[in-house]
């Protein structure tokens, strides 16, 4: 699409029942000298991670490469096809261990071995693969990465397997021992995408960073508690800090260095966070597309749920228990079939995800066209708990370097890791090797 003969400015608002809204970026801001030689659209990842498995006969597709039909489970899908890369075969060879679920969800996106810990000593030996991107990104936003959730970080030692429950609360690492803090509260990531994109100015006053209000709170918990949990305290109040600052020395730029894509307005913010867990699902989406269309960050991740999390799905119809119980069907039939509901209600919440990106227009095409959005589980079946053949999908072209449109059979226990390898290619992040890679997944990539 060529620049617009008649050019409008970039201060233009739109008026109305006295409210002004301000326009996000158009073609037809720019001259024909700025639009020819516009700097590459930016691309983006995130990671939708789903605990507990998938049912493994309602999931694969049938059919190979571009010929293939949706599966029960991923009909969902149906509109974004073309968008969509299914992969069958592949496995995290590092997370098979003796643990139910801690390993694999810790590992989702290490592709390591986490240290058995029962609290003080977390470690999982390796940088996730959404750090790995931000470390590149990070540098042109004024926040890192977006770290998403729908429950607070599990405490306590699950007895069964000898793990701490910290663990099953991260797929984010930035570090071995630096599990990032996540934001549960859908109003509190908007109000720090809106501060992002607000840079206060010289004469006004600052406001007080989110952490600089409960630090009181903290202090009080810190007291109470013993040395672990106070270690464990520190650690996360750090890594808030680290974040909250680099927020605010952009802001402090006063947007030199950056500027939003889109503006954030009043009319995006979430409202009141409800009960229900539906509604929440998809504030905490809705606030991962406002990130990436005001390129206020460039790497999300977003966990549905914990491992061995008791949220119950009774709000589905047909579905009666909890997700982590449901998944340990036994092969009886009733639990099964409840099982795959849940499972076609997350790839909805996926495929809304795509649809929203894939509205947002962009140059020539739309956000999700440069995006990568990864979805998966740790685990195949909840039942098994085996990281054999693991529930993988990818959305988004990467601005035209993934082969989307297929679904890619391997040869039995290919490495996540080659998909990863092949995802930093994708997202022009050079690397030799990911974790257990072995070489870049066939047929992922445009030649």
């Amino acid at each position: 699409m060529g620049v617009q003969a008649n050019r409008i400015s970039r201060r233009t608002l739109l008026r109305g029942a006295g409210a002004a809204l301000a326009l996000p970026w158009l073609e037809a801001m720019a001259t024909p000298a700025q639009a020819a030689s516009a700097p590459p659209l930016p691309k983006r990842f995130a990671a939708m991670f789903m605990p507990n498995g998938v049912r493994t006969d309602m999931w694969t597709p049938d059919g190979e490469g571009r010929d293939f039909s949706l599966s029960p489970s991923l009909e969902p899908l149906a509109s974004r096809r073309d968008d969509l890369l299914v992969l069958t075969q592949l496995w995290n060879q590092a997370s098979n261990v003796g643990d139910g679920h801690y390993v694999k969800t810790s590992g989702f996106l290490t592709c390591t071995t986490i240290n058995k810990s029962l609290g003080i000593d977390l470690n999982c030996n390796g940088v996730s693969l959404d750090q790995l991107i931000a470390e590149k990104t990070g540098q042109y936003t004024p926040l890192p990465s977006l770290e998403l959730a729908m429950e607070p970080v599990s405490i306590g030692v699950d007895r069964n397997v000898g793990y701490t429950r910290v663990y099953g609360s991260h797929i984010a690492w930035k570090g071995p021992t630096m599990p990032l803090a996540r934001e549960i509260n859908p109003q509190l990531v908007y109000e720090r995408l809106l501060r992002a994109a607000r840079p206060h100015s010289a004469g006004q006053p600052r406001q007080r960073l989110l952490l600089d209000r409960v630090l009181g709170d903290a202090r009080q918990l810190r007291d109470r508690v013993g040395v672990g949990d106070r270690q464990r305290l520190d650690e996360y109040l750090q890594s808030v800090r680290s974040l909250e600052e680099r927020l605010d020395r952009a802001a402090a730029a006063g947007g030199n260095a950056w500027s939003p894509l889109m503006s954030i307005v009043d009319t995006d913010a979430p409202g009141d966070a409800p009960n229900g867990h539906a509604e929440r699902v998809r504030m905490m989406l809705d606030m991962i597309v406002l990130a990436f269309r005001s390129d206020t960050t460039r790497v999300s991740t977003f966990m549905f749920g914990n491992a061995v999390s008791g949220q119950n799905f009774s709000f589905l119809e047909g579905v009666t228990g909890s997700h982590h119980d449901t998944s340990h069907h036994q092969n009886d039939a009733e639990k099964l079939r409840q099982y795959q509901l849940i499972n076609r209600w997350h790839v909805e919440q996926y495929a809304y995800l795509l649809n929203q990106l894939s509205a947002a227009r962009e140059g020539d095409g739309s956000v999700l066209d440069n995006s990568v959005i990864l979805f998966g589980s740790g685990l195949r079946d909840g039942n098994s708990h085996s990281p054999r053949n693991l529930p993988i999908l990818v959305g988004g072209r990467a601005g035209g370097r993934l082969a989307t449109g297929q679904h890619r059979i391997y040869s039995r226990d290919t490495p996540l890791a080659n998909l990863y390898l092949s995802l930093l290619d994708a997202l022009d992040i050079p690397a030799e090797r990911f974790a257990d890679s072995t070489e870049r997944l066939a047929g992922v990539l445009v030649s």
